[in-house]
């Protein structure tokens, strides 16, 4: 497995590079951590994690302050190197071990069946390819190991949809860094093999308009034991 130095010395071979999104990522997730409660769903998206977890798309690391004590070791992905170069620098402060390394979604660069837990936390929106980035999930997981995610997708009225997919094909994915509006997670997560647990729809901002990327859905999966 990667070492914890494994994420500096190979920032300069990175499959994505978003340079004006990453800045604008980093500023607006780090005043979203308490104006917009993103801090309260990291909480909930990552209590009662233990053992060994892997992080897709990890962005600038926002997760690895989050983690219990009861996970041994954190794997985070991130592809996009200005984000992974924040990353490493969270990781540095975090209080579980945390190894930051490129790689993307696709072809993760760890063994098979190597992690007790998944973390996907507001990056399906933006793969290039869900059902095999899925897979890929699927791979890397032990079977019966857990699944977390937070994510945003279609949601609203028939307006908003509308005003979603429009985005979509236009001007949304080169603007933000590829992501996509009208994507839904746990339909793309249950098609990919994965037993859905709990989850509950959530609004984000909780509070004030309702945008675009509003439409969030937090919860649990799992690779079933016998797959």
């Amino acid at each position: 497995m990667p070492l914890r130095s494994a994420g500096s010395r190979k920032l300069s071979r990175s499959p994505v590079h978003h340079p004006l999104f990453a800045r604008w990522y980093a500023r607006v997730s780090v005043a979203a951590e308490t104006r917009a409660g993103m801090g309260d769903v990291r909480e909930r998206l990552l209590a009662g994690l233990s053992g060994r977890v892997i992080e897709i798309g990890a962005g600038n690391g926002l997760n690895f302050g989050h983690y219990p004590r009861t996970v041994s070791e954190v794997v985070a992905i991130e592809p996009e190197r200005m984000l992974r170069r924040l990353a490493v620098e969270a990781a540095l402060r975090s209080e579980v071990p945390v190894d930051v390394v490129p790689g993307a979604a696709e072809a993760l660069p760890v063994k098979s069946e190597a992690f007790d837990a998944v973390v996907i936390s507001l990056v399906l929106c933006s793969v290039r390819d869900v059902p095999r980035a899925l897979a890929e999930v699927r791979r890397v997981l032990r079977p019966g190991g857990v699944v977390r995610f937070f994510e945003h997708g279609r949601g609203g009225g028939p307006a908003m949809r509308l005003t979603q997919r429009a985005l979509d094909g236009t001007l949304w994915p080169p603007l933000a860094g590829g992501c996509h509006l009208s994507r839904e997670p746990v339909p793309a997560l249950r098609e990919a093999g994965f037993e859905l647990g709990p989850y509950r729809q959530v609004l984000m901002p909780a509070k004030g308009p309702r945008l675009p990327t509003s439409f969030c859905v937090l919860g649990t999966a799992w690779r079933p034991a016998d797959a």
